[in-house]
């Protein structure tokens, strides 16, 4: 009989292999916590560690590690079944780099529903007897509806309360108070904001921004970097962080040291080659830095342009589509805001406000994306370090809006006004549109404080 034959039959082997995916990939223990019962495991030993597992998983969202486990099993009394697990445990974890766990993982329904049903069986036997044939019937009904979706939705009516409290959106503010209020307060968890520039106006230094911002406020970051080094990204945070020209750093070591120890939030910085990563590397990475408790309060992706796709050899454009729906698919599943930054194409050089249609090659990250700036610094706004932000898509607020800024390239300090004071009679509109709107927000957020 064939290997995957005999993992088939769902015994001894294929359970030893489900435990080895439940402990190594957190979303396939997520897609099974509400199927996976301890019953379906035919020793005690594998049910001690499936409950484990689970048990751990509700309170803190990640698999037990292995010394979690043992110190877990400092309260199984039994010697020979605390042997047993420990056997057990050892089986599971020589199986973590098998080519057979994708196999496991799409069996693992069909595994749950064959237990059901045999328990089924099993119970069957007895009613048989007293002609019970409606409980039977049952019983089988509800064993073939295992894997089927639990969740139906949230009620609308019964949701309000959830919907109008203070927790109901939780977000990591940028350092511009302008921006802030049209985000309805900044980025909130699983949604993705993008910056949009040309090449070498502004968009790790936006980027940056946005990180130190966060670690000042006692939050947890973590910036992948596809195109500059760990060492050229933690330049920057230390440009930014001290107020002092980058190549003035290297003389001010002690100041540096002092401002990073007094940051209250933590920074990680990664660095992948070009297009040597793709959205599974950085969610493996991230959940590695969930499991060693980890888990950031925001992410920044530096860019995901120069992520790889999934799917090789079609049209860039599809490529980098999909590129951003998976990065969009993380921030959601992991519950985390993510900025990331677009480059703009060689015509946006030229333009005082950079559109949607100025995006390089693919118009889907704006349909994907929650929140969508664009940064313009045309010849004359590098020299006097001037520049506009510009709202192209905003899922919270007002768009449309553009603010001026003012960058100092050499720091990283980067300032948005809300003096719009730039263009005409269509763009004083919008300025009229966005103070209106800025006064609206402060006023409710006024009257709220106050009742």
């Amino acid at each position: 009989m064939a290997q995957h034959d005999k993992l088939a039959t769902y015994g001894y082997s294929f359970q030893t292999k489900l435990i080895a995916a439940l402990l190594t990939d957190k979303t396939f223990l997520k897609q099974c916590i509400d199927i996976l019962e301890i019953k379906y495991f035919e020793s005690e030993a594998n049910s001690w560690i499936v409950s484990s597992i689970n048990e751990h998983f509700e309170k803190f969202k990640v698999a037990p590690t292995l010394e979690v486990l043992k110190v877990k099993l400092q309260d199984v009394t039994n010697d020979v079944l605390r042997a047993s697990i420990i056997e057990q445990l050892r089986e599971s974890w020589k199986h973590i780099e098998s080519t057979d766990l994708d196999f496991i993982k799409d069996k693992t329904i069909d595994f749950c529903k064959n237990q059901t049903i045999k328990g089924a069986i099993l119970q069957s036997v007895d009613l048989l007897k007293t002609g019970n044939y409606d409980q039977i019937k049952s019983l089988v009904d509800n064993a073939m509806k295992v894997g089927v979706e639990k969740d139906i939705g949230h009620d609308y009516a019964e949701d309000i309360e959830e919907r109008f409290s203070e927790s109901a959106r939780i977000t990591v503010e940028t350092p511009w108070t302008s921006i802030n209020e049209i985000m309805d307060g900044g980025l909130g968890p699983g949604e993705l904001g993008v910056f949009v520039a040309p090449a070498g106006v502004g968009k790790t230094w936006g980027l940056v921004n946005v990180g130190v911002n966060a670690i000042q406020k006692g939050l947890t970051v973590i910036h992948y970097t596809m195109e500059l080094n760990q060492a050229y990204v933690g330049l920057r945070y230390d440009a930014r962080l001290t107020g002092l020209p980058a190549q003035d750093l290297k003389y001010n070591k002690e100041t540096v040291i002092e401002e990073v120890g007094k940051l209250p939030g933590e920074l990680i910085i990664k660095y992948f080659p070009t297009k040597t990563a793709s959205i599974t590397t950085i969610n493996s990475h991230l959940e590695r830095c969930i499991l060693q408790d980890k888990k950031p309060d925001l992410v920044i992706v530096d860019y995901a342009d120069l992520l790889r796709g999934s799917f090789l050899g079609g049209e860039l454009r599809h490529e980098l589509g999909n590129i951003y729906e998976d990065l969009r698919g993380m921030a959601g599943e992991s519950e985390i805001p993510v900025w990331t930054a677009s480059q703009a194409n060689r015509s946006a050089l030229e333009e005082d406000i950079i559109e949607a249609q100025k995006i390089s090659e693919s118009y889907a990250k704006v349909m994907i994306a929650d929140f969508v700036i664009s940064l313009s610094r045309k010849i004359a706004d590098k020299v006097a370090n001037t520049g506009r932000w510009h709202i192209i898509k905003n899922r919270f607020g007002p768009d449309g809006l553009t603010f001026p800024s003012k960058m100092d390239t050499s720091t990283g300090i980067i300032h948005i006004f809300d003096d719009m004071s730039i263009g005409g009679k269509e763009q004083q509109k919008k300025m009229d549109n966005s103070s209106e709107y800025l006064r609206k927000m402060l006023s409710k957020k006024l009257k709220d404080s106050t009742t």
